[in-house]
């Protein structure tokens, strides 16, 4: 279809309302007509609460006053909630204390998913908070909880930038630290009751302060999303730049050191191992130490992440790498700090690139440090600094050093740098005077009003023998209201522009990218939500101006008042394939221009209902022939405690080339079972037909306080495999390790 060739022409379409709404609104936009930011105030408390849920029953939250008022975003954007919802705020000279009364007039309408830490809390009863301790409307923590005592935290940069969630994004629910929470369902509705201890946050100098803050509750028999500083429809709890603010907070200025040790046992048979079995212990440590309440020092010694959740399989048909996600403790806290570059496409620094090998195989890390945060009010830093060690023959020993500046100018402003550095000790490299790569990057962001943002980057790097052309940048555009979003971007990556310490997707193009989304919600049509029509162009072209990818996606969301979603898109691709490149065993993708259009229906149903089922279609040309892909999963979930899922994404394709008729199967299941909330049992079995991969992991967790405590790991993989499995690639591997760590207040 040549709708998907004309890049350019497209762009320009879809730019023609973006220009319109940012000249005539968001330049205009008369800031004293939006709403005044609520506040409340923190009590000094008499006696910490008992950490049991019950906040009616414990004398320490007597005179607390509450913060209360509480509106929705949905499904009535701007009405009172319809079930009250009180917030108490308390202190000590140890830690932050708030206590949450959620009044349900019905408890029997009460809806529990999942107790397991950091499980979603989107399809369940839950209560969330945003605390931006340095009052700098850009950064913060988020905690939240369900009626199980479920615990959920995560960090916040930049209010969630980059439509991405984990390490790296604007939202990275990977991020843990150490509090407390408990939570018990009354004859009123539920309670809960957290204990969050100062050095697990970062604040401002003085003793006493000004925080921001919001709080979220979400009523789920009805899909009703509430908060107690009002937001628009557009946006979630991580706008903080429009989140309420709490006085009265008194904090402690005393430093403190946090020494986690851990000592490892493992066995293994089969792989690389010729016979018997391998066993080998290992010890180790991490520490932070608290040098500000906004400055942090981290430190690990013979790191080893062997209790990490297991890489989930992934099927390429095509022709560009796979991303796969950080999920190591130690890279996690302000890893959004270090985020500069497209998201999943050009990440100038990208923390996998250190201790991990190809195939998702760890590479032993001799330790290393971090210093991260803020200096003074506005100013945020991170200096990175990481030793692997060399495996003879193959692998160099590796320096990694990273520093990042960045300075926040206001009203969702900033610039910043970034330099990145691989310095190799030349022992497995051809040229020893040449094992190294450096990158050197500047970038900004600039908000225009409420609703406007553009942001951009460029960057260089220093390879040797990589002379010339060698540099990156992108810019992107986005403006959001109640109604409209839209954006349009430029980014460009140079035929040598090389981070080895970075993630490139593909190299050597020019990409344009537009979209517009517009969400209507109806008075009342089928029992409607929402519908959210949207256009989306993405266009890659080389430097001889061969396009190399055109995707135009046109679709609508139906989202029901029950949770149910229909979504009836259309996409019109192109691909250009410079060279042959082998899709599957023995089946050769010729060179050549390829357009086409496909059909991508989506379909699932209320997922917090007992049995749901969540399938997406792609249906049409592909490659000069035809591809029928169908993703289906379907969870069950019996209560707070057990879960299962079973997912199948199958490929048939047929392509006019010889043996050009196959199909391409992924099955995944995965089965958890949480004893209490710090307890878990969880088994990943994969099955990959293209690699003929069948692997498993089970992961026995009963944690003290966040990453920390006992894990029973077992691993299996027969054929290669590219999970996350230590040390080695293996075939028919078989491996049992057992971890223990514990988290030692030194001094605090």
């Amino acid at each position: 279809m040549s709708i998907a060739r004309h890049g350019t022409t497209l762009v320009s379409a879809l730019l023609v309302p973006f220009f319109n709404l940012v000249v005539g609104g968001a330049l205009a936009q008369d800031l004293s007509t939006l709403p005044v930011a609520p506040s409340t105030t923190a009590y000094a408390l008499g006696q910490a609460p008992v950490i049991d849920g019950n906040v009616a029953e414990d004398v320490a939250w007597e005179g607390v006053a509450p913060a209360s008022g509480f509106r929705q975003v949905r499904p009535d954007e701007g009405q009172p909630a319809t079930q009250r919802t009180e917030v108490r705020v308390g202190f000590t000279d140890e830690a932050l204390y708030i206590g949450l009364i959620a009044y349900e007039t019905d408890p029997s309408r009460i809806i529990v998913t999942d107790s397991r830490r950091d499980s979603p809390l989107d399809q369940t009863d839950s209560f969330r908070v945003i605390i931006d301790g340095m009052l700098d409307r850009q950064n913060g923590f988020v905690f939240g909880t369900n009626p199980a005592g479920l615990q959920y935290d995560a960090q916040v940069t930049n209010e969630g930038a980059g439509g991405f969630r984990g390490p790296g994004s604007g939202f990275n629910v990977n991020w843990d630290t150490t509090w407390e929470v408990n939570a018990q369902i009354l004859d009123y509705g539920w309670s809960a009751e957290m204990e969050i201890p100062f050095r697990s946050l970062r604040y401002g100098n003085g003793e006493d302060q000004t925080w921001g803050i919001n709080f979220e509750r979400n009523i789920r028999h009805n899909n009703e999303i509430v908060y107690w500083a009002p937001l628009e429809r557009q946006f979630d709890i991580n706008r903080v730049s429009e989140a309420g603010v709490i006085e009265g907070i008194r904090v402690p200025s005393q430093r403190a050191l946090q020494f986690t040790p851990y000592a490892l046992g493992s066995a293994e048979r089969g792989g690389n191992i010729a016979s018997g079995t391998l066993n080998e212990q290992e010890l180790g440590f991490d520490f932070k130490y608290t040098i500000t309440p906004s400055l942090v020092l981290d430190g690990t010694y013979n790191t080893d992440f062997a209790q990490v959740e297991a890489d989930d399989l992934q099927v390429n048909l095509d022709r560009f790498s796979l991303f796969f996600p950080e999920k190591r403790p130690f890279f996690l806290e302000n890893a959004g700090q270090f985020s500069v570059g497209n998201p999943r496409e050009v990440e100038l620094f990208f923390s996998r690139r250190i201790g991990v090998g190809a195939g998702g195989a760890q590479l032993p890390i001799d330790g290393g440090a971090r210093l991260s945060g803020k200096v003074g009010s506005n100013t945020n830093v991170g200096l990175l600094q990481m030793r692997t060690e060399s495996i003879e023959g193959r692998i160099s020993r590796n320096d990694f050093s990273v520093a990042r500046v960045n300075q926040e100018l206001g009203n969702r402003s900033t610039i910043g740098m970034m330099y990145v550095e691989r310095n190799g000790d030349g022992s497995a490299h051809e040229n020893p005077g040449e094992d190294y790569n450096r990158t050197l990057s500047v970038d900004g962001r600039w908000s225009i009003g409420d609703t406007t943002l553009i942001t951009g980057w460029a960057a260089r790097t220093d390879t040797p023998g990589l002379e010339g052309r060698d540099a990156a940048g992108g810019m992107r555009a986005a403006y959001q209201d109640e109604d409209w979003n839209l954006d349009a971007g430029y980014s460009e990556v140079r035929e040598n522009f090389n981070p080895e310490v970075g993630f490139l997707s593909r190299r050597a193009f020019r990409k344009w990218t537009a979209g517009w989304r517009y969400r209507y919600r109806p008075e009342d049509w089928w029992n409607l939500h929402e519908l959210r029509p949207h256009m989306n162009y993405r266009g890659y072209w080389g430097f001889d101006g061969f396009q190399e990818t055109g995707y135009l996606h046109v679709d609508n969301h139906w989202e029901f008042e029950s949770g149910m979603e229909i979504h009836t898109g259309m996409n019109f691709t192109l691909e250009g394939v410079r060279e042959p490149f082998e899709i599957v065993d023995g089946v050769q993708v010729p060179a050549g221009t390829y357009e086409h259009s496909e059909i991508q229906p989506v379909f699932w149903t209320n997922q917090a209902a007992p049995l749901s089922i969540n399938i997406r279609g792609n249906i049409g040309g592909f490659f000069g022939g035809d591809r029928a892909t169908t993703d289906t999963a379907l969870r069950y979930q019996l209560d707070e405690r057990f879960s299962t899922e079973v997912s199948w994404n199958r490929s048939d394709i047929s392509l006019p080339v010889a043996n050009g008729d196959f199909t391409v199967n992924l099955a995944r299941v995965r089965v958890s079972y949480s004893f209490t909330p710090n307890i878990s049992l969880q088994t990943l079995v994969q099955y990959n037909d293209r690699d003929d991969v069948v692997a498993a992991n089970v992961r026995f967790a009963w944690l003290q306080s966040a990453n920390a405590g006992l894990y029973l790991v077992y691993n299996e993989v027969d054929e290669f495999s590219g999970l996350n499995l230590p040390h080695h690639e293996r075939e028919n591997a078989r491996q049992f390790i057992i971890k223990y760590s514990r988290i030692l207040d030194v001094f605090n």
